[in-house]
């Protein structure tokens, strides 16, 4: 991983290296195939680089690049009423949603194909997210974090960008600490130019090797602190019942994917006096990929913070049809996902 944990602006050339990478290798209504190398296309040189994006397995179109010069940018996102409207969404690659304290949920959304220039509320780290960010080796934009956080992150080799950094500002129109957002692209320029291309965060496959499901068109993700996720299949995509995202801005998810997951206890408090719950995305555990209308069960594993997630069936290994994901991590001990036909 890189060994700088927080970057000042600088300038930079940007450079373009053709790259390829192999990829490394859920009934009921209550819940208490081979490995593939991405096609190539051809560049100048004769090289190859892999020609689908690393964040959702889509195919790469026209003359861009799967492998951009910059690093995926996971933006920490407020997800309370109080960050109505959240911007950006609707231009992120995927989207992991975190237990925070106070049984409150926060999203962590990857950039990397799309970079907007309004993402937001920008809000702070958690210990979790070293797990949810470093199989693609992203770079986090946060409005900061606790003393022991910023620990955690340096330790892991993250680099961060803090409120302060170029591209991040207050919109003096919103309260505080809703408003701060950032800029993506000024980020980008900050960054150390990174040519290769991010390991694919999900086993992308396609709609015909997506196992056979039971019908399950509404979802109901809870986090076990009174926060619940809910989505409707709307015959094509999965429809955020609870977004706080503008209308047009809404992340299009093609498939909703639950991972039941351990939580600890990061070792400290928030300012109101709530315990920060610290999110295990390691091991193994319980998975329920919703997608076409359809839930097929199976089984996650990471083996550790920096490995890539990977799902099975009893059957074999099992792949994400190629498209906009949003990863539910919902805890193994008190969460609850529930579904109807």
């Amino acid at each position: 991983m890189r060994r700088a944990h927080l970057r000042y602006p600088r300038s930079l050339a940007a450079v373009l290296v053709a790259s390829s990478l192999v990829l490394a290798g859920c009934g009921g209504g209550s819940d208490s195939s081979d490995d593939q190398t991405p096609a190539a296309q051809s560049v100048a040189g004769g090289d190859e680089i892999a020609s689908d994006w690393p964040l959702t397995g889509l195919p790469v179109t026209g003359d861009e690049s799967a492998s951009q010069t910059h690093p995926v940018l996971v933006t920490k996102i407020d997800n309370t009423e109080a960050s109505s409207p959240q911007a950006g969404l609707g231009e992120a690659d995927l989207v992991v949603e975190e237990l925070v304290e106070g049984g409150l949920t926060r999203l962590a959304a990857f950039f990397y194909s799309q970079l907007p220039e309004r993402v937001g509320p920008v809000r702070s780290m958690r210990a979790s997210d070293v797990g949810i960010v470093s199989p693609v080796d992203a770079s986090v934009v946060t409005s900061g974090a606790a003393f022991k956080t910023i620990q955690i992150i340096k330790a892991a080799g993250i680099t961060y960008y803090p409120e302060g950094s170029a591209g991040l500002s207050r919109d003096t129109t919103r309260s505080a600490p809703y408003n701060v957002f950032a800029n993506l692209q000024t980020v980008a320029k900050t960054a150390e130019t990174d040519a290769a291309r991010p390991a694919d965060y999900l086993p992308w496959g396609s709609d015909d090797d997506f196992p056979d499901g039971q019908a399950a068109t509404k979802i109901a993700a809870s986090f076990g602190g009174g926060h619940t996720t809910n989505w409707t299949y709307n015959g094509k995509t999965y429809t955020n019942d609870d977004s706080n995202a503008a209308p047009d801005d809404q992340f299009p998810a093609d498939t909703v994917l639950v991972l039941r997951v351990q939580v600890g206890d990061a070792g400290y408090l928030d300012p109101a006096g709530n315990p920060v719950p610290e999110t295990k995305l390691v091991g193994k555990g319980q998975a329920m990929i919703f997608h076409g209308g359809k839930l097929v069960r199976g089984t996650w594993s990471k083996s550790d913070l920096d490995s890539p997630i990977s799902l099975s069936t009893k059957a074999g290994k099992l792949t994400v049809p190629a498209g906009h994901t949003w990863i539910e991590l919902v805890p193994a001990a008190n969460g609850n996902v529930t579904y109807t036909k």
